[in-house]
């Protein structure tokens, strides 16, 4: 981490830490470590892209932010609390939308309204005046304000993912959890949801945390990217991503940028050959 990346996560509220915390899997004296002791901070509005080799730990850590998953060891705090007091309204995209087949993507994107508080107190009566133009209106952010009507089986796969996003942000979370949310689509279509992304991010600044195994993703998007070890999991290597923005598709092909992805790939590379040297 640079001296300057550090003043300035020093002198931001943080978001999301991880201090010492640890994850095993399974019963005292059986137990598997999935993650080791894992420091992390993230800032306020901080975009952080965490990747390493399959298995590592990335998506334990995402689970541990979202509540989904206590540490075995050390704390997890959101928003300056345990993770367990849900301190921050939180969105959520997978790598599967996963959107209900009897709804059309008005309904879906709206569902958190009907279950989040403090909208779910007020569904009834704003449905279909304020939460439906809030709908619409970031269904226009990402292109689809055509197809609030249509319903998921009548939408490509990019378009069930842009539709995706806006469900995960309808509600306005202060932080935004994305596991391999694109991962699915074809490069072009992926590509191009990078952008409507990095759109969706400087229009609204929500913190987000993206687990992802593309590392061209990962700089396109991230302000900073962190490299994990093969498993059981830790942190190896911070490093701020500064790319002007709002970057293109054409930046990644400008030396600098190519020179991160390889740096990237070094480094779990390396960290894939030690596990094994000591694994042999």
């Amino acid at each position: 981490m640079s001296p300057s990346h550090a003043i300035q996560q020093g002198r931001s509220s943080i978001a999301v830490e991880l201090s010492q915390a640890a994850v095993s899997f399974g019963k005292p004296g059986k137990a598997v470590p999935a993650l080791q002791e894992t420091n992390l901070r993230i800032a306020d509005g901080e975009f952080v892209a965490l990747v390493g080799p399959s298995g590592c730990g990335k998506s334990t850590i995402l689970r541990l932010t979202a509540g989904l998953l206590q540490p075995t060891r050390g704390a997890v705090l959101v928003g300056g609390r345990e993770v367990a007091a849900k301190a921050l309204r939180i969105g959520m995209a997978f790598q599967n939308p996963t959107m209900l087949p009897w709804l059309t993507i008005e309904r879906n994107v709206m569902l958190p309204l009907k279950i989040v508080r403090p909208f779910r107190s007020d569904y009834r009566a704003k449905r279909k005046t304020e939460y439906r133009d809030r709908v619409h209106a970031l269904l226009a952010d990402v292109g689809l304000d055509k197809f609030a009507g249509h319903y998921p089986w009548q939408l490509s796969g990019g378009m069930l993912q842009r539709a995706n996003l806006c469900r995960a942000l309808i509600h306005e979370p202060s932080l935004l959890l994305l596991d391999e949310p694109f991962g699915a689509l074809d490069q072009f279509t992926r590509e191009e949801l990078w952008g409507t992304m990095q759109s969706l991010w400087l229009k609204r600044k929500p913190t987000v945390l993206l687990i992802t195994h593309d590392l061209k993703e990962a700089g396109f998007l991230a302000s900073r990217v962190c490299v994990m070890s093969a498993r059981p999991g830790r942190i190896i290597d911070d490093s701020a991503v500064d790319f002007p923005r709002p970057r293109t598709i054409q930046m990644t092909f400008d030396s600098e940028f190519v020179a991160l992805n390889q740096r990237l790939r070094d480094l779990i590379i390396d960290a894939r050959t030690d596990t094994a040297i000591r694994g042999a």
